[in-house]
């Protein structure tokens, strides 16, 4: 079992704790919960779906990456394909509290890059914030997604985001989750190629500024990330972020990263280049190079 997970396990009920412990004991564990894993855990401790997600939100929380605010958030994203993912929130030291990901963003963008293609309900510990709530309206579960805290009754982001403004008021019917591949050729090392491949199922319906990013490990584990963009602009999530929610989930250090690709399209409206490489640097990492593709290579 990875050390991060030690004091949140050895305070979950017996049941709980002998259920899940094989789990969390696997070298492979990276925070993804499958049918047939919530299937036992619901057996072994007769909790439904629900009350097991509540149950299991410490386990969640133990993966932030809090060093900023020392305050820990976890979440539990559901897909409707049975697969529960993880997610918690990420600060980083030393760079603008803008490139922060909160709890919600990373199980929603750790189910995505997992190819989860719609979600059922979000689990988390604490109240989303706006930004949370805005984050969520961009998916293609739409305002219907479930919302499950603590001590609450269940209920939707439509009762947390009464007259959301979403994708649909700037006449955009592309959601975040929904499968997308921008067709672009990769080309390349291994990681530009990853890069491209990232860059290809990016959500930027309202910029068109595709991107996607790859970092290597100092493990030589290649993580990919891509770009979510969101209808009210600031909650999107840049691809270093995505990538990084990957790496924090498979237990990899994030001042591990030894080399950085991203790759934009040629002509690009916006880019991620000068916040990517700045967050990098805080995160010790100056190996970082940046891939163009444009639309000879689709």
């Amino acid at each position: 079992m990875h050390p991060r997970f030690t004091a949140a396990f050895s305070a979950l009920p017996a049941s709980l704790q002998a259920a899940i412990q094989p789990l969390l004991d696997s070298v492979d564990f990276q925070g993804v919960l499958r049918p047939q894993d919530v299937a036992h855990l619901k057996q072994e401790t007769g909790l439904d779906e629900d009350a097991l997600a509540l149950a299991l939100l410490p386990i969640a929380a133990c993966c932030a990456v809090a060093t900023v605010s020392n305050f820990n958030v976890g979440a539990i994203s559901r897909g409707v394909s049975g697969h529960w993912y993880f997610g918690a929130n990420m600060e980083f030291e030393h760079a603008p509290l803008q490139q922060t990901v909160h709890a919600e963003q990373s199980a929603i963008t750790h189910a995505w890059l997992h190819g989860e293609e719609k979600l059922d309900a979000i689990t988390v510990n604490y109240t989303p914030c706006g930004h949370c709530r805005q984050f969520m309206n961009e998916l293609n579960s739409g305002t219907a997604i479930r919302i499950s805290l603590p001590g609450r009754a269940i209920s939707t982001l439509g009762d947390y985001l009464p007259d959301a403004f979403g994708p649909a008021d700037l006449n955009i019917t592309e959601r975040l989750l929904t499968p997308i591949n921008h067709g672009f050729k990769a080309e390349g090392d291994t990681l530009q190629q990853a890069a491209i491949e990232a860059l290809n199922h990016s959500h930027a319906p309202y910029s068109q500024s595709f991107s996607g990013i790859a970092l290597r490990s100092q493990s030589g584990k290649i993580f990919r990330g891509q770009y979510a963009e969101n209808a009210a602009f600031n909650p999107s999530l840049p691809p270093l972020q995505a990538a990084l929610i990957m790496m924090n989930m498979s237990n990899e250090p994030l001042d591990s990263v030894q080399q950085a690709v991203l790759a934009e399209c040629q002509g690009s409206t916006l880019s991620q280049f000068d916040a990517t490489r700045s967050t990098l640097a805080a995160l010790g990492c100056e190996d970082f190079s940046l891939t163009l593709v444009s639309k000879t290579s689709v």
